[in-house]
């Protein structure tokens, strides 16, 4: 049986936390920044060679992890739930961090949709229905969750999406809503929604620029269509 070499004896570049204060954040690899929050390893693995292997089962994808849940994380020796939670909140940072904008954002594109919701939507494991509201410049306002639901349909209030807008002075909005199941066609559901909440709009005032249905892979926008 080989013995294995703890980090702690390792060579001081190679050890994470002095690798990331003499060459910086970017010369670390994705096990050794997560090796950093977990802090140790297990009986049979430092805490890089445990995070090795975690990113290993998954591809060595960094997304993938982060749809893992806690208990997804627990089966792996070495990994109880306050490490589980430290990776998982380590992702919901990055996400977070991805989405945020300095400035209001202007958007004129159905593509420019999918790239501002996909840190939001990419890992939801539910359907989940966001408003964009934009002010005259076609520049975000802000975005509000108005609706979640189950694997293949969420259920949405249209008169939440009006009072939103009309609190946060929009003069148009777009709606975004994931398909976990990875299918881009529209439902009967979703056409239904997106006529009721144009017709609503427009007796407001405000405009419906777009309806985006959002997969990991692409989108499918009804404007695109010419469905509105």
């Amino acid at each position: 049986m080989t013995d294995k070499l703890a980090i702690n004896r390792w060579a001081e570049e190679d050890r994470p936390r002095e690798k990331m204060m003499n060459k910086g954040a970017q010369a670390l690899s994705n096990a050794e920044l997560l090796a950093i929050l977990i802090g140790s390893g297990s009986g049979d693995d430092s805490a890089v060679s445990l995070m090795q292997k975690v990113l290993a089962a998954y591809g060595n994808s960094l997304d993938r992890v982060g749809r893992l849940s806690m208990e997804e994380l627990c089966h792996f020796k070495g990994i109880g739930p306050a490490k589980a939670i430290t990776i998982l909140a380590a992702c919901e940072l990055g996400r977070r961090r991805a989405v945020e904008q300095p400035e209001r954002k202007q958007v004129r594109s159905a593509a420019q949709v999918y790239e501002y919701y996909y840190p939001y939507l990419c890992d939801a494991p539910v359907e989940e229905c966001h408003v964009l509201l934009l002010n005259q410049s076609a520049r975000i306002i802000d975005s509000v969750r108005i609706g979640t639901g189950g694997l293949t349909e969420t259920v949405v209030d249209v008169r939440l999406i009006l009072r939103e807008a009309l609190l946060k002075r929009a003069t148009s909005l777009i709606l975004c809503h994931n398909h976990p199941s990875g299918n881009l066609r529209p439902s009967a559901h979703d056409d239904h929604l997106t006529r009721q909440v144009q017709e609503a709009a427009k007796l407001l005032n405000l405009t419906l620029a777009d309806h985006v249905i959002f997969t990991d892979h692409g989108y499918y926008s009804y404007a695109d269509e010419g469905r509105l």
